[in-house]
């Protein structure tokens, strides 16, 4: 189960050859060269030339119908441990020139991406949700506060100096299908940190469908529960007071997503959290006037496939959510690096905003801010709508943790009608994301942590709410 979910890296590899967006995987690592091989069978061709090694212990499969193409020129490293499938239907491609993989499946060997492989192609959208799959999920509901893994609210507000607020402010949280535990596994989650009750009969808590509807719901997809209690516990974490507003789009495709987002601000959002991605695609600047709400700040993760941009991160119009390795430590009391699987880039589409200054990309550049990100220093988070081994307190990240984190301190600032463009007047009030990468690039920037801006980092990560 873990290694078929993690295919979807795969696949965003062999989408990129396709024209989707989506860097190829060599373009966010590098890999050692180990043994020179070429093979070629009657449904496709299998290339390693310069030295590379594919490896699927425990008995994998390898399937590349219809013609496809799986090229590791200079030398790379494909493995998928304890038997992996990789399939590029219809002729795909996955080129890793240069060499191979080593920083992206270095740094999600040990999680598990929980939305299906089918939900990645073109215009349809994938989660950014990761389970730590090295701690143990543990089922008691009940379990003390000292024993629940992970980072706690309390830690969130002490990293990024979060003050109280926000009381009377909707945050909403934007994902696709049902998850019919929400409400009550948020229940879990405040009453173990202390947090006051967020309840649908206390008013703090609201669940509707895409048309805005409470009783109109969509069917459960696979993953995405998990994902919506990332994103709604994690707005917990950082504003207790903070009323929220689940709504649940009919599907994965971006268009539903968009529709549910203008649900959103139709019922009075004051900050809207999106913990998705997609390829980009030739359209998306008509898709992208979903999150044209001027207003209403629109927060969006910026993927977790490492260099390379997606959507609607890309959009102009919402502020792109970048991943960290929040860890203890420093003047700050917290370090925090670039986490290598995080998205960063110059879109292919989007022109760039006026509020953008950096020289290296003509066009829209990701991300703006940034915040935790790598599920090995990941959040708490308690989900029942899940397989039955990932039911319970778990250990989360991906960038799906900073949407929800960001749009939350939106709401606490309370005067956030510019989005991501106020980030940019002032920031000195973010702590700089200043080393580590997510890959290889040119120019630097776009994918490596330094003073200023930067395009994994953004900005930085916030110092409170003085920036946003």
């Amino acid at each position: 189960m873990i290694f078929q979910r993690f295919l979807a890296l795969a696949a965003v590899a062999s989408l990129a050859a396709c024209g989707s967006g989506i860097p190829p995987l060599s373009s966010i690592a590098s890999g050692a060269a180990a043994t020179s091989a070429s093979r070629t069978t009657d449904s496709g061709t299998l290339a390693l030339p310069g030295g590379g090694t594919l490896a699927l212990p425990g008995g994998g499969t390898l399937a590349l119908p219809g013609g496809g193409t799986l090229a590791l020129p200079g030398g790379g490293t494909l493995a998928l441990p304890g038997g992996g499938t990789l399939a590029l239907p219809g002729g795909g491609t996955l080129a890793l020139p240069g060499g191979g993989v080593q920083s992206l499946l270095a740094a999600l060997v040990n999680a598990l991406p929980l939305c299906a492989v089918a939900s990645l192609v073109v215009h349809s959208a994938q989660c950014n949700a990761l389970l730590n799959t090295t701690i143990a999920v543990i089922p008691d509901p009940t379990l003390p506060i000292v024993s629940i893994p992970g980072l706690h609210p309390s830690d969130i507000q002490s990293a990024y100096h979060i003050p109280s607020g926000g009381s009377g402010r909707t945050v909403a949280v934007v994902d696709a299908g049902d998850d019919p535990t929400a409400e009550a596994d948020l229940a879990v989650y405040r009453t173990a940190f202390g947090l006051p009750a967020c309840t649908t009969s206390n008013g703090c808590f609201r669940k509707v469908g895409q048309s805005g509807s409470a009783t109109s719901l969509p069917a459960a997809l696979a993953g995405w529960p998990q994902e919506t209690g990332i994103d709604i516990q994690m707005i917990s974490a950082v504003c207790a007071a903070c009323n929220i507003l689940l709504v649940e789009a009919n599907s994965a495709d971006v268009s539903d997503l968009g529709a549910a987002v203008d649900t959103a601000v139709a019922l009075g959002a004051n900050a809207v959290s999106n913990s998705y991605y997609a390829p980009e695609y030739n359209g998306e600047l008509t898709d992208e006037t979903h999150f044209n709400h001027p207003g209403t700040p629109i927060t969006v993760s910026s993927g977790d496939t490492g260099y390379g941009t997606t959507f609607p991160a890309s959009s102009r119009y919402v502020t792109a959510v970048g991943g960290t390795t929040l860890e203890r430590g420093g003047a700050r009391g917290w370090s925090e690096t670039v986490w290598s699987a995080t998205g960063s880039g110059c879109s292919e589409y989007v022109p760039k905003p006026s509020w953008q200054h950096d020289s290296g990309c003509a066009n829209r550049t990701v991300a703006d801010v940034a915040a935790i990100g790598n599920p090995q220093t990941g959040v708490s988070v308690y989900n029942t709508t899940a397989a039955q081994n990932e039911q319970g307190w778990g250990v989360y990240g991906g960038t799906s943790v900073g949407a929800p984190i960001v749009a939350a301190l939106y709401a606490i600032a309370g005067n956030a009608t510019s989005g991501a463009s106020s980030a940019y007047q002032d920031q000195a009030a973010f702590f700089g994301v200043v080393s580590g990468n997510n890959g290889k690039c040119s120019p630097a920037y776009l994918c490596t942590g330094g003073a200023g801006y930067n395009g994994p980092g953004g900005v930085g990560t916030p110092d409170g709410v003085g920036g946003l």
